[in-house]
């Protein structure tokens, strides 16, 4: 099967272009932003056209949660238009679209994770955008996928981001003694190898429709923090905080937590995936850049 990958050189994506190349039945065609820039049409519609592959992976995306609130034309240009152009041109050529989405597109009042039964209800416009690349998705496409996954940490870094939450609290617990960590806040971290591993599994399947993809479990930033450093055998305190002693412009939902009814077997628990991001990292995946994005969890 010819299989494209949008957004090749990002954290999730560079994942599934490896586990794709790794599985042997796939011929990968993976392209970066200066390849195929999904909010141009003319450009989806060349690369796709002259590849003609069986299935296309779009994880491009606008992730700046803070910097989308007061860009909303940029973010909704890539995350909604840009899947509008590459569903159409899935439709075109007869392709499965498979759509990267995200846990905000959901409030955060449920008292537990998220189901793909859930409706959503983001409360800001990064989830807004990508909540409408997805209506737009299932509107376009003969056929598609869309994968929502959280708390995202991989090999690659989120490129956009300038790291992961991983490295971010192992880069600042070298200079720190003392870091500060929002505890009011759920996630399920997922580790972007495992998740690269379930959307080959589910393109190989031929499946179609809405999954969640999360790595089992979830946590509070603190909690997490905590597990990062006692995995790689980091002795500083950790503070429990509030979210709003760490404010931040866009609103985060207070629970963002996933859980799948729809894949068996489940992703293996957050802290195995996390042992095994850190084991694969050298321990301890030091000297990364600090994520943007992550600051919004410590002060």
């Amino acid at each position: 099967m010819r299989v494209a990958v949008i957004g090749a050189q990002g954290q999730l994506g560079s994942d599934v272009v490896k586990v794709l190349r790794q599985a042997g039945s796939y011929e990968v065609l993976p392209f970066d932003h200066s390849q195929l820039d999904c909010a141009e049409q003319v450009s989806v519609r060349r690369a796709l056209f002259e590849a003609q592959p069986e299935a296309v992976v779009n994880t491009a995306a606008f992730v700046r949660v803070d910097d989308a609130e007061d860009r909303p034309e940029e973010t909704f240009r890539t995350n909604a238009i840009g899947a509008l152009h590459v569903a159409s041109v899935c439709a075109e050529i007869g392709s499965l679209c498979v759509y990267i989405s995200t846990d905000y597109v959901f409030n955060g009042e449920k008292n537990g994770p998220y189901t793909e039964e859930d409706v959503p209800c983001p409360v800001n416009v990064y989830g807004e955008s990508k909540l409408a690349g997805e209506y737009l998705v299932r509107r376009s496409s003969l056929r598609w996928l869309i994968v929502r996954v959280a708390g995202l940490f991989g090999s690659a870094g989120a490129h956009a981001k300038g790291g992961n939450f991983v490295e971010t609290i192992l880069a600042r617990a070298e200079r720190e003694k003392k870091l500060r960590v929002v505890d009011d806040v759920r996630t399920s971290p997922t580790y972007t190898s495992d998740a690269a591993e379930v959307i080959e599994r589910l393109i190989g399947e031929k499946a179609t429709g809405i999954f969640h993809v999360a790595n089992e479990g979830s946590c509070t930033w603190h909690e997490f923090a905590r597990k990062i450093l006692e995995l790689a055998a980091i002795d500083v305190e950790v503070e429990r905080i509030s979210s709003t002693d760490s404010p931040a412009k866009a609103r985060r939902p207070a629970n963002s937590a996933l859980t799948s009814v729809r894949l068996s077997p489940p992703l293996r628990p957050w802290r195995d995936a996390l042992k095994a991001y850190l084991d694969e990292r050298g321990q301890t995946a030091r000297g990364s850049a600090l994520s943007r994005d992550c600051k919004q969890a410590l002060t």
